[in-house]
């Protein structure tokens, strides 16, 4: 006599091929709708991961963006004389190192001598404003400041207390920046050791023509990475010259710090002249109200003529993109980029909106032309060049 059950389920199955028989004699898609779910929490806990590891992707990015520079240098010093290659990238970062340092002796000589001088000086300072003598005597006695910091004394000690907690913050701030630049120079320089490593091992996993489409597709990112640099240099030292000349026409001081201040913070695409040009006109119009007008000038003229003239044309011969393609990327590029990790996230943005649009382009380009038939193929090899000679 058999045990079969009438409902055709079999007593010694498991509990879980019960509910997966049952689901299929009622037609209803179990293990599908199991799948879905499970992509769905899947790509949600994935996307809380990536949101909150948001500001060291950025920060890898940009170390991949970098090591993407340097790596030409690096292999041009393998070629030349350097054969080991961790000799090639020791160079390279002794090098920044340097240039960093130099960077830093040259905007902060100039900041401690004047805080130095303003220190040595604030004795008197405060000893003619409480005899009245001086611009600033003057206002205290006119506006009668002094009477009212003695109305307020107990008010401005207890806004002095309450500001000492913004600038712990700032102070804590600073140290997190200078603990990213280590983290990130020590990324790049694993980047740079171990670049040539990652890239055989990728493609030894590929059959040879995938290997040779992606060596293809690497070396033509390469260029127009190396490409915006170049032009974006170029550019950026263009108006470090011209504010340098500028000032020192004018004869307004520390005109090489604000030159180099000018080509560091010019190589923002679009928006870099603004922020360069502010602090820098503020400083010549305390100088002299004539010597801000024409500075005020020159960056809003050169400004124009960068960011509509310079920027999409050089953009477009060395990164081969369309000069409406490179403004509509960096204005994407801002926006996603604030909108990921605010302001630094839209200062990244800009930075790599380009070299993200020329890789977009090639990606695209390099798979479209795969997807030809062989007819189409044919007949474009069979295509006469109809090119006149030169």
């Amino acid at each position: 006599m058999s045990t079969q059950p009438e409902n055709g389920e079999d007593p010694n199955e498991t509990r879980r091929a019960r509910i997966i028989l049952r689901a299929k004699l009622n037609d209803v898609p179990l293990l599908t709708i199991i799948t879905a779910v499970m992509v769905v929490v899947a790509v949600y806990f994935t996307g809380k991961i990536l949101y909150r590891l948001r500001d060291i992707l950025l920060l890898m990015l940009v170390g991949g963006f970098l090591a993407l520079i340097l790596n030409p240098l690096v292999d041009g010093l393998e070629r030349w004389k350097i054969r080991r290659r961790g000799y090639a990238v020791a160079i390279v970062a002794l090098g920044l190192v340097v240039v960093f340092s130099l960077l830093a002796f040259a905007f902060g000589d100039p900041l401690v001598n004047g805080l130095t001088h303003l220190a040595n000086r604030l004795p008197s300072y405060v000893e003619h404003a409480q005899h009245g003598k001086g611009l600033l005597g003057k206002l205290l006695r006119k506006y009668h400041v002094e009477k009212w910091i003695h109305k307020n004394s107990a008010k401005l000690v207890s806004l002095a207390k309450s500001l000492s907690k913004p600038a712990l913050e700032l102070g804590k701030g600073a140290v997190t920046v200078l603990f990213l630049l280590v983290t990130l120079f020590a990324f790049v320089l694993i980047l740079l050791l171990e670049a040539t490593k990652m890239r055989e091992a990728l493609l030894a996993m590929m059959t040879p023509a995938r290997a040779e489409r992606v060596k293809r597709m690497s070396t033509a990112v390469s260029k127009a990475a190396l490409g915006y640099v170049l032009a974006n240099l170029f550019i950026s030292a263009t108006a470090g010259l011209v504010v340098f000349i500028t000032l020192e026409i004018l004869g307004v001081p520390f005109a090489l710090l604000f030159g180099l201040w000018v080509l560091l913070v010019d190589f923002l695409p679009q928006i870099g002249g603004a922020l360069a040009g502010f602090p820098t006109v503020l400083f010549a119009l305390g100088h002299s109200v004539t010597a801000g007008i024409i500075v005020a000038v020159v960056f809003i003229v050169f400004t124009l003529v960068q960011n509509h003239v310079l920027n999409p044309v050089i953009m477009s011969k060395t990164v081969k993109l369309n000069p409406l393609t490179v403004f509509i990327a960096i204005l994407v590029g801002a926006e996603m980029g604030s909108w990921v990790s605010g302001i630094f996230g839209g200062l990244v943005g800009v930075l790599l909106a380009v070299p993200i649009a020329a890789t977009i382009q090639v990606v695209v380009k390099e798979f479209w032309m795969s997807s030809r038939s062989p007819a189409e193929v044919a007949n474009d090899d069979a295509t006469p060049n109809t090119t006149p000679s030169s």
